[in-house]
């Protein structure tokens, strides 16, 4: 993927301060190639001009606190690409350990006897790009998402299944929010 960011130079003049890769990708071998993109990320209400270093090469976490936020991409390999994984002799422990290290905060979000079911403090907007998603709450109820489809996750509990023949990529602006 392309990322491009604008930014102002000395004068205020609008300028291209970077056009290339996205500095921070995350991809999970052992979970099937599971693929985690960050483009950018806010700390607290955003100041213009940016400041010039790029806030998602140094996320120390892929989960952002109240206020903060996250915008990233995220592949999702077909369930078969899991099962087949698992056929090769799955380790979870490694898996588990492989997600905390390389999506750190989010990784620690996911349950270990079901590593897809997950709850987080935040507010996220997605957007199917690409293939098609099986949205799951805790209780099963399930919904289909396509290409074009957009979800709002208001912090519950769930778990995305690509029940389809192609990858999956969906686009998140996660907002932090505060659990009452």
């Amino acid at each position: 993927m392309r990322r491009v960011v604008t930014g102002h130079a000395r004068d205020g003049k609008s300028i291209f301060l970077e056009d290339g890769e996205p500095t921070r990708v995350a991809r999970l071998e052992r979970l099937a190639g599971v693929e985690f993109t960050a483009f950018w990320a806010t700390e607290g209400i955003p100041t213009i001009p940016i400041p010039g270093e790029d806030p998602a090469a140094g996320l120390s976490s892929f989960l952002p606190g109240p206020g903060k936020t996250l915008f990233m991409a995220v592949r999702f390999p077909p369930m078969e690409d899991f099962k087949r994984a698992y056929k090769k002799g799955f380790d979870l422990e490694a898996a588990w350990k492989e997600y905390v290290e390389k999506v750190p905060g989010l990784g620690n979000t996911h349950e270990k006897k079901d590593l897809g079911m997950h709850s987080t403090d935040t507010l996220d907007y997605g957007v199917v790009i690409s293939g098609e998603i099986w949205l799951e709450l805790d209780d099963g109820a399930e919904v289909h998402l396509k290409q074009g489809d957009v979800i709002v996750q208001t912090g519950t509990r769930h778990a995305w299944r690509n029940r389809g023949s192609e990858p999956c990529l969906m686009f998140f602006t996660m907002i932090g929010a505060k659990r009452l």
